[in-house]
């Protein structure tokens, strides 16, 4: 298979993303899109010159190799479920699942089948953070002995045009904006041992301001104020803090503290941005650019944006016989960080964490660049 098959299900907001960056991949070939309303299916399929489907024919297709899963959250893991069954490989959106028990009947579903599971986010894959992946490798910092994250900001209502989903259990800035961050961190610092939080919310409804639903009132069911402190295996201990109730801070996305210096991060959820590195005495010294290809910028705002990566990856790994980097264990160890967090937050106890992963393989300039259809 030196070219997947690849049908869509779920033709909301993100899957435009998709459809327009695929082609940018050696390997991925977006054939079908599906989708419960037919009519969204339909409006993105002629927009993009795929093919609309059933999400029942979209399974049963020969022409489909693999399913990229773009519904709401609460729908994951039974959609993945579905894909699996059907005996095709599946990419999911993040998170990928929202227990660990789906997550096992999921990891034990494919194995029995032989197929690969692989899941967003692979912002990690971007050119700044294998640049932050390299300075710490090669012990530009030292020891790293701790760091800090912090996503914060006043929430989505104000700007999606249906916000309901990120206020209901199994999203919130935790499971929502979380695994971009915790992916990231686990990426550079190896797996988390045990996690502990503080959780609470601002309000009990939020009041929608984007149209075409500005007034309507949404309940709160999660929390929206999270601080956590997380303990890796490495001995690193980080503060991580995911927030819908701030409205301005001047806190860094991302900062990591080692024996021989600190190390400055840009925002995990995109794939460029600054890196700087902190030197003894305290000077902050911007890097320079890194030839890497997932940091070039590539959008009229000048981001850097190559999502499909990760997919066009565990379709690498497919034909090449290895490791996909956005591979079902990091993605269920990222899970098990963020679901531990929150029930610390409903406990008051420190959660050990019950699941470990490897720290998916680097991601150097010319392995980037091998992924990409120009290469």
């Amino acid at each position: 298979m030196e070219t997947a098959g690849v049908g869509i299900i779920g033709c909301g907001n993100i899957s435009t993303a998709y459809l327009k960056l695929a082609p940018m991949f050696r390997g991925v070939a977006i054939r079908a899109v599906a989708d419960l309303n037919m009519d969204a299916a339909r409006a993105q399929a002629d927009a993009f010159g795929v093919e609309a489907m059933s999400v029942e024919d979209l399974l049963a297709s020969d022409k489909i190799d693999v399913v990229v899963n773009l519904t709401i959250p609460d729908a994951h893991y039974a959609v993945t479920k579905m894909v699996l069954e059907a005996g095709k490989h599946a990419y999911t959106e993040k998170p990928i699942v929202l227990t660990m028990n789906e997550g096992e009947d999921l990891r034990a579903l494919a194995q029995a089948n032989n197929l690969r599971i692989g899941s967003a986010p692979d912002t990690f894959m971007g050119g700044a953070h294998q640049m932050a992946r390299h300075l710490v490798d090669d012990g530009k910092i030292g020891d790293v002995t701790a760091g800090t994250a912090h996503v914060m900001s006043r929430g989505m209502e104000h700007w999606h045009p249906n916000p309901d989903f990120f206020f209901k259990p199994g999203a919130g800035p935790m499971l929502d904006i979380g695994p971009y961050y915790v992916t990231n961190l686990i990426q550079l610092l190896g797996p988390v041992a045990r996690a502990g939080a503080l959780t609470s919310s601002a309000f009990e409804y939020r009041t929608i301001t984007s149209e075409p639903r500005a007034g309507e009132k949404i309940k709160v069911e999660t929390p929206t104020n999270i601080h956590a402190l997380l303990e890796f295996v490495s001995g690193a201990t980080v503060t991580l803090s995911t927030s819908w109730d701030v409205h301005a801070h001047r806190h860094g996305h991302m900062e990591l503290y080692g024996t021989e210096g600190s190390l400055f991060l840009p925002d995990p959820n995109f794939f460029g941005g600054q890196v700087g590195l902190g030197e003894p005495g305290g000077l902050s010294v911007p890097m320079p650019d890194w030839d890497h290809p997932f940091g070039t910028p590539n959008e009229p705002n000048g981001q850097a944006n190559y999502r499909c990566a990760g997919l066009a990856d565990m379709v690498a790994g497919l034909v090449e016989g290895r490791a996909h980097r956005c591979s079902l264990e990091l993605a269920l160890h990222a899970v098990d960080v963020m679901t531990s967090v929150l029930t610390s937050g409903e406990t008051g106890q420190f959660v050990k964490l019950a699941t470990t992963c490897d720290r998916p393989a680097a991601l150097g300039s010319e392995a980037a660049r091998a992924l990409l259809a120009s290469a």
